[in-house]
């Protein structure tokens, strides 16, 4: 398996684009890993990673809590796309397989949605922030 934050990003990442309810809001292509700052709306970018080591499981099994930022960007609309975008998001995940190439997810939260003013309101962006937490299982 690769790093832990990065599978479960890629599995992430996987689960939005398959989801048309996703989709319909936001280009597969627009959901993506990266900087925060969008250069096209409505986005998700997935940033911020941070992985806590848990230790061995039986089978020569590993875990690890993976957290990470899905940030939601909308200019259309404003805080109605996002918010939209937000659920659509936040449903798929919920739906999410718990199996995935090269690990399990044994349990996925979705503890925190935040939606911030723009630091330049000119611009008219309108940001939420998902927090997603994960414990993962892979074999070594």
């Amino acid at each position: 398996m690769i790093e832990p934050s990065i599978a479960l990003q890629t599995a992430l990442r996987s689960t939005l684009i398959a989801d048309p309810a996703v989709t319909a809001l936001v280009q597969p292509d627009q959901i993506r890993s990266g900087s925060t700052r969008p250069d096209k709306a409505p986005c998700v970018i997935l940033a911020g990673a941070s992985t806590e080591y848990l230790g061995k499981a039986p089978g020569a099994q590993h875990l690890a809590r993976v957290s990470l930022d899905l940030h939601i960007w909308a200019i259309e609309d404003g805080a109605d796309t996002a918010k939209a975008i937000g659920f659509a998001v936040s449903q798929a995940l919920i739906g999410m397989s718990d199996e995935q190439a090269g690990f399990e997810i044994d349990e996925l939260d979705q503890p925190r949605m935040v939606w911030l003013r723009d630091p330049q309101p000119e611009l008219s962006y309108t940001h939420g922030v998902l927090d997603v937490e994960a414990v993962i299982r892979w074999q070594a």
